[in-house]
């Protein structure tokens, strides 16, 4: 028990900015390969985090439009933009005529055009969806389902790629281990089946593989492996694609 304990703190301190140093600190380095268990309950809650805070918001007056632009801002307040940063980064390394080139690109700090735009429509995308979703109930269920198939998203990249690169977190923490992937995987295809009606469940689903599977074919073929921002990529595609599918759905 003390070892899962460890294991979902070392995932709330690598996929949020949320202070939990102060309720135990973890003995030595956390085992990357093995926390990945916990990736999706951890973005579950940050879903669920943002599903309050439009709720909130709607309670006292705000219209669905300005209720979801504060919900944006909770999760990006919770997690830090770490993901919206890695899509930026990758955006912008997609630019690179070389995959050094592109490697290169995406280690630098400065965020280019291509990295703008791909935050610009990641973040109307998720607020527009969230705006049209409109129901308190149903933006909660739809964030907390997306927060857990966008980091589905990532345990599913870290099993099929290698590391782009020799150094980095990403290379550092290896492919998760098999029991890990398996029930992180297992949490996120049962938080959908179980909040969402069945059409909506699948469909969910099916985009997550999609975003997924995208950002997957790119990173292969335009990098050779997985960073980072690649995963974080992943994370930020899955949810806008996710999200989509159960406004369709709705």
């Amino acid at each position: 028990m003390r070892a899962l304990v460890d294991d979902l703190l070392a995932a709330i301190q690598l996929l949020t900015r949320l202070p939990v140093g102060w309720i135990r600190t973890p003995e030595g380095p956390p085992d990357l390969a093995r926390v990945a268990w916990a990736y999706p309950l951890v973005g579950a809650a940050v879903g669920a985090v943002g599903g309050l805070v439009y709720a909130i918001a709607a309670g006292i007056g705000c219209p669905p439009a300005l209720a979801a632009i504060w919900s944006l801002a909770a999760l990006v307040l919770v997690t830090g933009a770490f993901h919206e940063d890695g899509l930026a980064d990758m955006a912008d390394g997609l630019g690179g005529a070389t995959r050094e080139r592109r490697l290169e690109i995406m280690r630098d700090s400065r965020t280019g055009s291509y990295g703008v735009i791909a935050l610009l429509l990641s973040l109307g995308l998720r607020g527009t969806a969230i705006a049209l979703l409109a129901d308190s109930g149903a933006v909660v269920t739809a964030l907390i389902i997306a927060g857990a198939l966008g980091r589905g998203a990532i345990i599913a990249l870290l099993l099929l790629l290698d590391p782009a690169r020799s150094d980095g977190l990403a290379a550092q923490g290896g492919r998760p281990h098999p029991q890990a992937a398996t029930a992180g995987l297992a949490f996120a295809l049962l938080t959908t089946i179980v909040l969402a009606p069945a059409g909506a469940a699948f469909a969910a689903l099916v985009a997550a593989g999609i975003g997924g599977g995208l950002v997957y074919a790119v990173a292969r073929r335009q990098l050779g492996g997985h960073t980072g921002d690649v995963l974080g990529a992943g994370a930020q595609v899955a949810e806008c694609l996710v999200l989509t599918a159960l406004v369709v759905t709705a």
